[in-house]
């Protein structure tokens, strides 16, 4: 077998903005000519989450526990901003629900195309993602769960890229593969997570000098793959 692990979030689809994205679209709602901008929530949401810690193990939690986990990030973030605690708390419980819908998220546009030519080549798909517990339920409302194997979320493993455990967990899991390459957009935890385990990897849509292996987008990555490999 030859395996691509692909990371998610800025590699085969993403939310615009991210976090700061929808704590503004949740405070839109309420107060729609409000004149907070993302600079003002940024610095507050550079630390909190499991993958700010990835040398951690993290117990594995229901959604509604995994998310609390976030709230006073989030509350801190809006009370940053301007905004009264009783507000903040009220808005931060509304951060999942627009962040898991669906409909706020787009898949690049050579995604599908890329994922089906590459499974054509001999190639099968598995993703590894630092993401929310609904991950799983998000990737099929995106119509992309019928290209991968497995999803290994840290959501649901505990452990975060780039911890060398996420990425022996994919290993131990599919057995042995003669090809194995790592896909992401983020040099530390998909490139360099993947490197310490001995495998190589692609960075994709960014440049970076650290990175051996790089395109910016998905349409060259067959020919990166056959440079890998060619031995």
């Amino acid at each position: 077998m030859k395996l691509l692990i692909w990371d998610f979030d800025g590699t085969l689809a993403h939310r615009p903005s991210m976090w700061s994205g929808t704590l503004l679209h949740v405070l839109g709602e309420v107060h729609p000519g409000h004149q907070v901008k993302p600079e003002h929530l940024r610095p507050w949401l550079q630390t909190g989450f499991r993958w700010h810690a990835p040398e951690d193990e993290y117990p594995v939690l229901p959604a509604h526990a995994w998310w609390g986990e976030l709230h006073p990030v989030f509350e801190q973030a809006y009370q940053a901003a301007g905004l009264d605690a009783t507000v903040a708390r009220r808005l931060a419980g509304e951060v999942q629900r627009h962040y898991t819908d669906p409909q706020h998220w787009e898949v690049y546009p050579d995604t599908g195309t890329t994922l089906e030519h590459l499974s054509v080549l001999g190639w099968r798909h598995v993703i590894l993602t630092n993401h929310v517990p609904e991950f799983r339920e998000l990737l099929k409302a995106l119509g992309l769960s019928g290209h991968f194997l497995q999803v290994f979320n840290s959501a649901e493993t505990g452990f975060e890229k780039p911890h060398p455990r996420a990425f022996r967990l994919v290993l131990e899991s599919l057995g042995e593969a003669k090809q194995v390459c790592m896909i992401g957009d983020n040099i530390r935890a998909d490139v360099q997570g993947a490197r310490a385990v001995g495998l190589p990897a692609v960075l994709v849509r960014k440049n970076d000098p650290a990175a051996q292996w790089q395109c910016t987008d998905l349409s060259s990555l067959p020919g990166q793959l056959d440079a890998i490999f060619a031995d």
